[in-house]
């Protein structure tokens, strides 16, 4: 039988998102690695032992061809690794998470580096950009502020308060105009700020329109 939501995360969750934290990077990307020490050591602490743990299990214990077919398993997204070379992979990810568990040392606090890393800290946001400004929006709904009442519409006032504060958060960041138009690239937006507004200009409009 397939795997539940809840076995899933309980076994390969936290595997997930490290593997998912290279993907478009390449396997031995430092950056992936560091972004995903960077947002866990800051947010959840206790998940990098977990990590850990369930990278060597799956090492180990790696899904053979009829527990695929069913189901039963978690299978790895491809990360661009011959199938022998996995195991070695898993188990190096898992000695540099120890590491930095043994030392207690987690990589400076800085902006996000990875697409994963953007979208782990700034969640809401990242839904809002890439699911009512893709580049569909312009037929979807006319313009920037018809897509904007058409999330506050059908969005729970908690998870509007959260992307309130994800928009400040970004916009303290020590990023310049072009790095907020990286940022908004990373978290999904594939259209362009209305005119005239800077990323910046806009991003600050949308946080004082969702405080109202």
């Amino acid at each position: 039988m397939t795997l539940n939501p809840a076995e899933h995360d309980r076994k390969y969750g936290e595997l997930d998102q490290v593997v998912r934290a290279h993907l478009g990077l390449g396997p031995h990307a430092p950056e992936a690695v560091a972004g995903y020490l960077r947002h866990t050591w800051r947010t959840r602490p206790w998940a990098i032992a977990v990590a850990a743990g369930q990278l060597r299990a799956y090492a180990d214990n790696p899904p053979g061809r009829l527990r695929q077919r069913l189901g039963e398993y978690y299978p790895l997204p491809d990360v661009g690794l011959p199938p022998e070379e996995i195991r070695d992979w898993l188990t190096g990810l898992a000695d540099r998470l120890d590491e930095s568990l043994t030392t207690g040392q987690a990589p400076r606090l800085a902006p996000p580096a990875t697409p994963w890393e953007w979208r782990a800290r700034f969640p809401e946001l990242a839904q809002l950009l890439g699911g009512w400004f893709s580049q569909d929006m312009p037929d979807e709904f006319g313009d920037h502020e018809a897509a904007l009442d058409d999330y506050l519409e059908g969005t729970d006032p908690g998870l509007v308060a959260q992307l309130t504060g994800e928009l400040h958060d970004l916009l303290a960041l020590p990023l310049d105009e072009d790095g907020l138009a990286l940022a908004l690239a990373a978290l999904g937006a594939e259209v362009q700020p209305p005119a005239p507004f800077t990323p910046a200009a806009w991003l600050a409009a949308l946080a004082l329109r969702l405080r109202g």
